[in-house]
């Protein structure tokens, strides 16, 4: 019992050794005409790590009788899943009788043991022959160069030419439009602080400092003047920081109410005093002229004025001159580029036409 269920066992051992190695033949083409090359693939399908030795045959030597093995590839190895890998190699074969041939099975060894293919079968036509008119067979004919005529290769040799000046052209002007530096001619649009904004906002820089209580009277009114003037010029056009305090005073007539002027006039004579007479006021006529100064600044303010302004800059004639000159090379630049490609592009049609490519 103990030897037959190891008999069985070696069997079903080869059994699944030999289903695991599978060898397959086909023909590229079933049809030839006589003289004709056709190929087998012959291919085996094993575990990986065996060897396999694949049928030799010598050129011109016969697979079956009538049918010629001309050429034999190397190996070609692909890795399959579950460790398993596919040697193929093909073998080109050809016939000079017209007939049906059965190509016998071929045998691959792997691991000292044989496997064969199925069957194959090649049939071999003839090419028809009027055998009534013999004298209309003529040899095959030699090849023939084509004849060279400059008339035809003329016209796109002389345009690479062209092509070739305009590229140098192209690139010339480029460098000079990269030398030639931009002219900045946009005009930008920047946001801007009401006057009265910008006047309150140093009046509160200059408390927080606390110049007018530090004892220098002089920076103190200086700053608070030169607020009060800068407002002034921004609020009602008025050139403020080059006038004199009563030419101020004159201006700011005609388009407010007097009674608005009487504190403002008495902060400027004083301010006038401290910066040129080294006169000295007490704190609180300080802080009542910045009070002065405040109270001028909410009663005078206007909340609808434009915000955004507009900078246009200043070109010279040398500026207008450059700036058109880099639209001139500009304009070269991208004629030229585009006419190059463009005859580049005629000269590749012309040239594929004359090869017959």
């Amino acid at each position: 019992m103990k030897k037959t269920l190891i008999a069985i066992l070696a069997i079903l051992a080869t059994i699944q050794a030999t289903a695991q190695v599978t060898v397959e033949a086909k023909l590229d083409s079933v049809i030839i005409l006589i003289g004709d090359q056709t190929g087998i693939d012959l291919s085996v399908t094993m575990k990986e790590g065996e060897t396999a030795q694949f049928p030799t045959f010598n050129p011109r030597q016969e697979i079956t009788p009538g049918v010629e093995v001309l050429e034999t590839t190397d190996c070609d190895t692909t890795h399959l899943d579950n460790g398993m890998v596919r040697l193929s190699r093909k073998y080109t074969i050809t016939s000079f009788d017209d007939t049906l041939y059965y190509i016998p099975p071929l045998t691959v060894k792997v691991g000292g043991k044989d496997y064969t293919s199925k069957n194959l079968a090649l049939k071999v036509l003839t090419v028809e022959v009027d055998t009534l008119h013999p004298n209309q067979f003529f040899p095959p004919k030699a090849v023939q160069e084509n004849p060279f005529l400059w008339e035809e290769w003329a016209k796109p040799f002389w345009l690479s030419l062209l092509v070739l000046l305009l590229a140098a052209v192209a690139y010339y002007l480029y460098v000079r439009l990269k030398d030639n530096k931009p002219i900045v001619s946009k005009i930008r649009i920047i946001r801007k602080m009401l006057p009265h904004q910008k006047a309150m906002k140093e009046i509160e820089r200059i408390k927080a400092e606390g110049i007018g209580q530090t004892g220098d009277q002089k920076l103190y009114y200086t700053r608070l003047t030169d607020t009060l003037r800068t407002y002034m010029q921004e609020r009602f056009g008025i050139n403020a920081m080059e006038m004199t305090s009563g030419e101020i005073i004159e201006q700011l007539k005609q388009v407010e109410d007097q009674s608005k002027f009487d504190e403002l006039r008495q902060l400027l004579e004083t301010a006038d005093l401290v910066k040129f007479a080294k006169y000295s006021t007490m704190l609180n006529e300080s802080d009542r002229d910045m009070a002065s100064v405040v109270e001028f600044i909410q009663t005078t303010k206007k909340e609808d004025m434009p915000t955004i302004e507009k900078i246009k800059p200043n070109l010279t004639e040398s500026d207008l001159r450059n700036k058109r000159a880099r639209v001139v090379l500009k304009t070269a630049v991208v004629a030229t580029t585009i006419a190059a490609a463009a005859l580049l592009a005629w000269v590749g049609w012309t040239l594929w036409n004359l090869l017959g490519i």
